[in-house]
């Protein structure tokens, strides 16, 4: 069993804790499109798929009315709601010993790039990363398995066996799957039991020091 020379990180749910901002967001976007909602916990399961797929899942949207609401989400997040954040506990610890390690650290995201380099400049995380790679602002390479295959190609990554894919979602396990990848869902994140299960990912953790002590354990046996 080798060890992994090369992980791929999700970023909302995995590296941070964005709660409060995607939710705000998001209930900021309802609002413009004629939409009271006061409950921003009902908005959590926004945390994570592509915006524009939620909006049309959970309130109905077509394709029109779902990129003009993600605009207006954008109105909020850009500004304020992208800092309404928080580094999950032990995640800077992590991303230290395994750049010490000598561990290739990479961020994919559906959240845009931009936005997601501007999240991780923010909190310092950005020089644990050699690549960090998301969707773009237009729509296009949204989905995680799209954005996965995008680092794998842009960093010439060949063999496999050495990479893992780690998120929170089903969205994370199903796009390192559909790239070949392995891959270790968390559970301190935003996906449910269930979801993750039935995911069928590589391995699942219930919190970021199970994680290090995952990723450890296979470094220690090869």
């Amino acid at each position: 069993m080798k060890p992994y020379r090369v992980l791929l990180f999700d970023l909302d749910g995995t590296l941070t804790d964005p709660k409060p901002g995607i939710t705000r967001s998001v209930q900021h976007a309802l609002k413009r499109m004629g939409i009271v909602e006061n409950d921003l916990d009902s908005l959590v399961p926004f945390i994570g798929p592509p915006l524009s797929d939620s909006f049309q899942y959970f309130y109905g949207m077509d394709d029109r009315q779902a990129r003009q609401a993600v605009e207006f989400y954008r109105e909020y997040f850009a500004v304020r709601g992208l800092f309404e954040n928080a580094v999950f506990p032990g995640i800077v610890e992590l991303l230290q010993e395994l750049q010490m390690q000598g561990t290739r650290l990479m961020v994919a995201t559906s959240k845009p790039t931009t936005f997601a380099l501007r999240i991780l400049d923010h909190f310092q995380l950005s020089p644990y990363f050699e690549y960090i790679a998301g969707s773009e602002l237009d729509g296009s390479r949204v989905k995680k398995s799209e954005v996965i295959a995008h680092v794998l190609t842009e960093r010439s990554l060949y063999d496999k066996t050495e990479i893992v894919m780690i998120g929170d979602r089903e969205f994370d396990i199903v796009g390192a799957q559909k790239n070949g990848l392995d891959s270790i869902a968390v559970k301190y994140g935003y996906g449910t039991a269930q979801e993750l299960e039935s995911a069928r990912p590589t391995y699942i953790v219930e919190t970021v020091q199970e994680l290090a002590d995952l990723l450890a354990e296979r470094e220690l046996v090869s």
